[in-house]
């Protein structure tokens, strides 16, 4: 109850939010002591419908993709002795033998340190192609692709080494990305309302957050990618393409914690290789396939510990885990509908952390 009066700013703040048009809608989730000590929904799905966002609400969770679905794929092989954080991308896939990328480690990709460029509009090729042809072209480009620093030297961010973890996941398990996370991490959790938008499947019956007014596409998208290159190649991709609820990211992440402190009661990763994950890798400073706070400019500001692990999407999505005092904030956003030029989120999401930071410490 003492949180809930605290955090009554917090909720003043979110309205506030969506007043100034720092995005439609939203959906805020702040837990400590293992368990939710603010949830609530803001604004519109859509502002053209004028479907109002609840908590149930499916968002483009965008970036979130790499930390929730692919490292976890490429953490669930490892522990199943299937792969190496050590190997290299010549001895999984025979494609980049002779290649300048063939020593390129499956721990350089997580870390964004594999020498790869950051992003390319793969998508405008694709698309003139048959959608069957699409993902083997992509990969084609992937292979062909120059490196712009040697792997190891540099931290780049990088769309594209994600494509490549995707592509030792599903040649490694023999099954796409999306079977393996349901099977493997989602479905051992009853998580339902954390999946990838499979065209070929049924629609599902849940409410999606709406994105942009897509100029290549021409319509405002809602219930399929966002991501461009994602969609191009059928929606499922290793950087892009996972949606879900705020309730069920939560599911996820406070698990992730409890395996990191070794309490959970059903386990899903040992102890020793969450920490392998989220501790910073000495050569990158970065956790392996997650993000941690900078030291200036923080996207969740200046009061999570360095000891925390966390990811932005593109779409207004984010969450942030304070390792040491066991906190946990999702923000979930849709601020690229209709334009991914509002920006404004950027101010918004630290001054947000902060308040939240200050008032759950009183």
């Amino acid at each position: 109850m003492e949180h809930g009066i605290r955090m009554k700013q917090v909720d003043q703040m979110m309205k506030q939010a969506v007043a100034d048009e720092v995005f439609p809608g939203g959906v805020l989730l702040v837990a400590a002591a293992d368990s939710v000590v603010f949830f609530e929904a803001y604004g519109y799905a859509d502002i053209f419908a004028k479907h109002p966002i609840d908590k149930e609400t499916v968002f483009d969770l965008a970036s979130l993709t790499k930390p929730l679905a692919t490292t976890l794929a490429v953490m669930r092989l490892v522990a199943q002795q299937k792969l190496r954080l050590d190997q290299d991308l010549a001895s999984i896939l025979p494609q980049f033998k002779n290649s300048e990328k063939s020593r390129i480690t499956l721990k350089q990709l997580l870390c964004h340190t594999s020498g790869l460029c950051d992003y390319r509009p793969y998508y405008e090729s694709l698309d003139k192609l048959p959608p069957k042809r699409r993902k083997d072209a992509l990969r084609e480009f992937l292979v062909s692709e120059p490196l712009i620093n040697p792997p190891g030297a540099k931290v780049l961010y990088s769309d594209l080494g994600f494509m490549l973890l995707n592509w030792v996941v599903e040649q490694v398990a023999e099954r796409r990305l999306d079977q393996f996370v349901k099977a493997e991490i989602y479905d051992r959790l009853g998580i339902e309302k954390l999946f990838f938008v499979d065209p070929d499947s049924e629609p599902r019956n849940v409410q999606f957050a709406a994105t942009e007014r897509c100029p290549w596409r021409d319509t405002i998208i809602e219930g399929v990618v966002h991501d461009e290159n994602a969609y191009a190649v059928g929606g499922i991709e290793g950087h892009a393409g996972l949606f879900g609820t705020a309730k069920d990211v939560y599911r996820l992440l406070s698990v992730l914690l409890t395996d990191f402190y070794g309490q959970s009661e059903s386990i899903l990763f040992e102890k020793k290789l969450m920490q392998t994950f989220f501790i910073r890798d000495g050569s990158s400073g970065r956790p392996l396939g997650f993000d941690a706070p900078s030291s200036t400019g923080a996207s969740c500001g200046q009061y999570f510990s360095k000891k925390s692990v966390g990811h932005l999407g593109f779409t207004g999505t984010s969450f942030w885990m304070d390792l040491d005092r066991g906190f946990i904030v999702i923000l979930l956003t849709n601020r690229v509908h209709p334009s991914r030029d509002n920006v404004k989120i950027k101010a918004f999401r630290p001054q947000l952390h902060d308040m939240v930071m200050t008032l759950i410490e009183q």
